[in-house]
């Protein structure tokens, strides 16, 4: 899977790294970030709940197409 974060629509509430803390964190800014090897991974059964959770939906997970 394919995570990408928009942090131009992002505005820090932090409801991904609640719902997925394996996979997300927030910045020094307070804004969602990706934590080191989880991009691409798609390994956390709540990846796409911490999606559906984003208040302003800065994230998308798709599929890899490869």
């Amino acid at each position: 899977m394919h995570i990408d974060i928009d942090q131009d629509v992002c505005i820090g509430a932090g409801q991904c790294a609640l719902t997925a803390p394996d996979v997300f964190t927030q910045d020094d800014d307070g804004y969602s970030t990706l934590l080191p090897g989880a991009q691409d991974s798609g390994s956390s059964p709540l990846l796409r709940e911490a999606a559906r959770a984003c208040p302003v939906s800065a994230i998308s997970v798709s599929e890899t197409v490869g």
